[in-house]
């Protein structure tokens, strides 16, 4: 696939369907992911890639979690600024529109917002996950390196006609998933992130995009 073609082709696919992702293709995404960038090569992400009855045990508990109404685990990292300025705000309350809009799930329905979040939880019936740590110790920069190690895997799993969905919800449940993989105390869920082959049958709402020139300045001599 042309990286053109897997860039616009990406998306958050939140419905798969019950084929199992062959072990020699997640290895072989991985192993080409090994060459996304970091600072001085420092290489600060830990990813583990779940399937068959251990990422079934993980989604068992957070389903029990989910049903019993147990609150999310302490935060570890801050996923927003408390206080998001325009014009981010408005891209997010956007989001929120364009999402549940195409699920037909009004703004003031929390009920059903909330059975459209728990899908989370279940990897949206996806037979395969990641879940990527990061060393505590780390700063802003590596944890931009983890993003271009993120964004490099999914971009490989369309080159494979896979698709993804990126996961931070996954880092409110991290004690149930550490449960399973028992990770070392040194390292921190980032987030969590669904792979498989896309139901086809499950509406996904694509996402707008700011205008480039909001995002984008270009400076040349002209």
């Amino acid at each position: 696939m042309d990286v053109y073609e897997a860039v616009r082709s990406r998306k958050a696919v939140r419905g798969f369907v019950d084929r199992p992702v062959p072990k020699a293709v997640l290895e072989r995404v991985m192993s080409a992911a090994t060459r996304s960038p970091s600072g001085s090569n420092i290489q600060p992400w830990h990813a583990y890639v779940v399937t068959g009855e251990p990422l079934a045990e993980i989604k068992k508990r957070a389903s029990e979690r989910l049903a019993l109404g147990e609150p999310w685990d302490e935060p570890e990292y801050e996923q927003y600024p408390p206080v998001l300025k325009s014009p981010y705000q408005e891209r997010r309350s956007a989001f929120g529109e364009q999402r549940y809009g195409s699920l037909g799930i009004a703004r003031d329905d929390l009920e059903a917002r909330h059975r459209a979040v728990s899908g989370n939880w279940e990897c949206f019936g996806a037979p395969a996950a990641l879940f990527c740590y990061i060393d505590r110790g780390m700063g802003a920069p590596q944890w931009s390196d983890v993003g271009m190690f993120l964004q490099t895997v999914m971009l490989l799993l369309r080159a494979e006609g896979l698709h993804s969905c990126a996961q931070m919800a996954w880092a409110k449940y991290h004690r149930t998933v550490a449960e399973v993989l028992s990770p070392p105390d040194g390292l921190l869920l980032f987030c969590g992130m669904s792979i498989g082959f896309e139901d086809v049958t499950v509406h996904h709402a694509r996402t707008d995009r700011a205008p480039l020139g909001e995002t984008v300045t270009f400076v040349d001599a002209c």
